[in-house]
């Protein structure tokens, strides 16, 4: 049975919130739940937790975790058949984020979401990214270690504590955002990074799909797979949305023409800039400055 991912956009990252942990004799069970506004890692450190969220139950065992919907039912499904002990991490994010059934399905809906996330979280001109979190999964030895050590923080004065506890949370989350993906897809996330990386670093000159054949040596057609794959679109199409995002910062942070903007960002001429952004954005390059700026000129 494949397990669920959690898909989150970023940023904001998903943020920590409130952790604890709890003991259970043989014989209780969680407690039921509903709606309770933030997500709940559960991460099993002792015997076995057996829980259902809706419709669906779950048999967590020592050194694995399951993360729980904000929006759910929460229940225990069986008593402890043993003493359990389990550590948890209340956290959330303002950013777009839903459950699919598998990889696949996120990276489908990977640009929908991304969409849906420039809305709901009123960025407008951001680089945005995906986060992908097993609902289930066992943790490595060095996440143990994470948590370990995220727990120790516990100890700090609480004028630190709670700085130190968001930081330690998220590089948690990022090495298991990094672990769960299988090996076909970190090799693809790997080639796909130095893509984006080449872009990010030459956006601004005429890029093709020959120079980043030389650049990178893989063919174009793998190229645009593995990005495909991990973004949701050809390279040409990042770079193109990439130099739309510049564009945006310095509509915002300049008092430049629009056609030396289209210059600087990489754009043959203005008209052919200014009919790019309207067709991806909506609007053209002078109604967003004025719409984000209040310039009435």
């Amino acid at each position: 049975m494949s397990i669920p991912i959690l898909h989150f956009i970023s940023p904001p990252v998903p943020y920590f919130i409130d952790s604890g942990k709890h003991h259970f004799m043989p014989g209780e069970r969680h407690i039921s739940r509903n709606f309770i506004s933030v997500f709940d890692l559960i991460v099993v450190t002792k015997g076995t937790l057996f829980i259902g969220e809706n419709s669906v139950e779950w048999t967590v065992r020592q050194g694995e975790a399951l993360i729980l919907r904000p929006d759910g039912y929460h229940y225990g499904t069986t008593p402890c058949q043993e003493e359990t002990e389990i550590t948890w991490i209340h956290f959330h994010t303002f950013g777009a984020w839903e459950e699919s059934q598998e990889m696949s399905k996120c990276l489908e809906n990977q640009l929908a979401l991304i969409e849906k996330h420039k809305q709901n979280a009123y960025l407008n001109h951001c680089e945005v990214c995906s986060i992908f979190i097993p609902k289930h999964f066992k943790l490595s030895e060095r996440s143990m270690d994470d948590l370990k050590q995220f727990y120790e923080l516990d100890h700090d004065p609480r004028s630190l504590r709670n700085w130190k506890k968001q930081t330690a949370f998220q590089v948690f989350m990022q090495h298991i955002d990094r672990e769960s993906a299988s090996s076909s897809d970190a090799a693809a996330i790997r080639l796909a990074e130095k893509v984006e990386l080449f872009i990010r670093q030459n956006y601004a000159k005429k890029l093709t799909n020959s120079m980043l054949q030389s650049e990178l040596n893989y063919h174009p057609n793998h190229l645009a797979k593995c990005m495909l794959k991990i973004y949701g679109m050809t390279p040409i199409d990042y770079l193109q949305q990439y130099r739309i995002e510049q564009a945006k910062k310095l509509l915002l942070q300049t008092n430049w023409s629009i056609a030396r903007i289209a210059e600087e960002v990489g754009f043959n001429t203005s008209p052919y800039f200014s009919t790019f952004f309207m067709n991806k954005e909506g609007i053209s390059p002078s109604n967003f400055r004025r719409k984000v700026t209040g310039e009435t000129k």
